[in-house]
C-alpha cells in the first residue's frame, strides 16, 4: 500500500501561489500541507499527482519521488488541499476495502485497488475526478481543507503551535548554547534553536504567548524582536532592528526586515527593509523594495474583498493584506490596499496605490500597465537564482512560458497589451 497527495479541481481557487507548484507544496505553520500529510503516515511509501504542465519542474524538484506514476497495487489517494491533523491515519486509516471519503461533499480521499486503480492510472496526468466511482462506499469525514490562500493565514497561528509541538516531540528540544550576551529569551522551554544559529546583542525572542522555532544557520542581526508563535526557517537572515509580531511563518533562505505581522513568506524571499506587512501570503523569489507598505484592514472595519482569477470575492475577514505570487517584484515606497493579489512574475513600481488584482506578468503599477515580456522575466529570474547559488533547468524556463499563455486571458480582460 501507498498513499498519493493529488490534486482536485480547486486548486486555481489558491492563484496565484498555485502557478508555480502543487497546492500541497503550499506553507502553513512550519510545514507544508504535505509534509504534514507524510508524517501522518510514517514509513509509507508516498507518490505525487499534480497538472500536466507541471509534471516536468515537480520531478526536477523531487528526483526520488514518483511523479503522476503509481506502481502499487493499492493505494490511499490524499487531496493535497487537506490541512493534516496529527492524527489522519486515525480519522482516514491506510488500509482497508476501496472507499472513498468526503468531507462537505469534496472527495478528501479514496482508497483504491485492483479494476478501481486501474481507472484512475489512466488519467493521472490531469486534476483527479473521483466522480466515477459512485459505486463505492462513501463515508463522511470532518477534515479541514484549504480553499483560498487566506485560509492558510488565518489557521498559520494554530499550526505554528502545532507543528512546534510535532516537531520538538520527534527531534527533542533544542536550545543553542553559544548565543552572545545581552539576548534575551522569554520561556525558554517555548524556544527550540537548532544548530549554527547565531543571535547578536540585543535581540529579544518572546515566546510568552506561543513558540517559537529558529531553523538551521538563521542569523539573526542586532536589536531585532521575534514575538510567539512564529518561524524561521534555516539560513534566514533577520536584519537589525526588524519587528516580527505573532503568528509569522519565514520559510528558509530569506532576508526580512522591516514590520511584519500575521503573514507568510515562501523560501528564497526578500524583505530586507523598513515597511509594513500584515496578513500577506509572500511566494518564493519575491523582492520587496524599501518602504513598501500594504493595509490589512478597511478603514470601515468591514470584510475585505479580494479577486481570484479576475472575480471578485468576499473572504468574509476583517484582516487581509498582500497576496503575491513567485518571482514578483516591488520598487521602493509601493503601496498595496489590503486584499490585493499580485501574480506571478510581475515588476510594480510608481506612485499611488495599483488595481487590487494585478495578473500575472505585469509591468508598472498605478499609472502604467503593460506586460512583463516572458524572456525578459526568465532572463531576470536566472540572474536572482544565481545569487542564491542556484540554477534554473529547462523544465523551469519552460514553466514560466507556459504560465504566461496561462495567464494571457487575464491580462487581456485588465486591459493589458500583449
Amino acid at each position: 500500500m501507498q498513499i498519493c497527495i493529488f490534486e482536485d479541481k480547486y486548486f486555481s481557487q489558491l492563484e496565484p501561489l498555485i502557478y508555480y507548484r502543487p497546492v500541497y507544496d503550499l506553507l502553513c505553520g512550519i510545514r507544508t500541507l504535505r509534509e504534514k500529510i507524510v508524517d501522518a503516515y510514517p514509513g509509507t511509501k508516498c507518490s505525487l499527482h499534480c497538472r500536466f504542465y507541471l509534471e516536468d519542474f515537480v520531478k526536477s524538484c523531487n528526483p526520488t519521488l514518483e511523479v503522476n506514476l503509481i506502481n502499487n497495487n493499492e493505494c490511499l489517494f490524499l487531496n493535497g488541499r487537506i490541512l493534516a491533523p496529527v492524527n489522519l491515519a486515525g480519522i482516514i486509516p491506510l488500509e482497508g476495502s476501496d472507499k472513498i471519503y468526503k468531507c462537505n461533499d469534496i472527495v478528501i480521499a479514496a482508497r483504491l485497488s485492483g479494476k478501481n486503480l486501474e481507472a484512475v492510472r489512466g488519467r493521472l496526468n490531469d486534476v483527479l475526478n473521483f466522480s466515477d466511482f459512485n459505486k463505492l462506499p462513501v463515508e463522511t469525514v470532518k477534515v479541514p481543507l484549504i480553499d483560498y490562500i487566506w485560509n492558510l493565514i488565518y489557521n498559520n497561528e494554530k499550526e505554528l503551535v502545532n507543528d512546534f509541538r510535532f516537531l520538538v516531540k520527534r527531534n527533542g528540544n533544542k536550545l543553542n548554547k553559544e548565543i552572545f550576551d545581552g539576548v534575551h529569551l522569554i520561556e525558554n522551554d517555548n524556544i527550540y534553536i537548532d544548530e549554527g544559529v547565531i543571535i547578536k546583542p540585543g535581540v529579544v525572542l518572546d515566546a510568552s504567548d506561543g513558540p517559537i522555532y529558529i531553523g538551521k544557520n538563521v542569523k539573526i542581526f542586532p536589536n531585532a524582536f521575534i514575538e510567539g508563535p512564529a518561524y524561521i526557517g534555516e539560513n534566514t537572515k533577520i536584519k537589525s532592528g526588524a519587528t516580527i509580531y505573532a503568528n509569522v511563518a519565514i520559510g528558509k533562505t530569506c532576508k526580512v526586515g522591516g514590520e511584519i505581522e500575521d503573514s507568510i513568506f515562501l523560501p528564497f524571499s526578500n524583505k530586507q527593509h523598513s515597511g509594513f506587512i500584515g496578513h500577506a501570503y509572500i511566494g518564493s523569489w519575491v523582492n520587496i523594495g524599501a518602504d513598501t507598505n500594504c493595509s490589512d484592514l478597511k478603514n470601515n472595519y468591514g470584510f475585505i474583498k479580494a479577486f481570484i482569477n479576475g472575480k471578485e470575492i468576499n473572504t468574509g475577514m476583517q484582516f487581509l493584506g498582500l497576496i503575491m505570487g513567485d518571482h514578483s517584484k516591488t520598487a521602493i515606497n509601493t503601496m498595496f490596499n489590503s486584499g490585493t493579489t499580485v501574480g506571478f512574475s510581475c515588476n510594480l513600481f510608481g506612485a499611488g496605490f495599483p488595481d487590487k488584482y494585478i495578473p500575472s506578468f505585469s509591468w508598472g503599477g498605478y499609472d502604467l500597465k503593460t506586460t512583463y515580456d516572458v524572456e525578459k522575466s526568465i532572463d531576470t529570474a536566472k540572474k536572482v537564482l544565481i545569487r542564491r547559488n542556484k540554477e534554473m533547468n529547462n523544465s523551469e524556463e519552460e514553466l514560466f512560458r507556459i504560465i504566461f499563455e496561462l495567464t494571457k486571458n487575464l491580462r487581456i480582460e485588465k486591459g493589458y497589451n500583449s
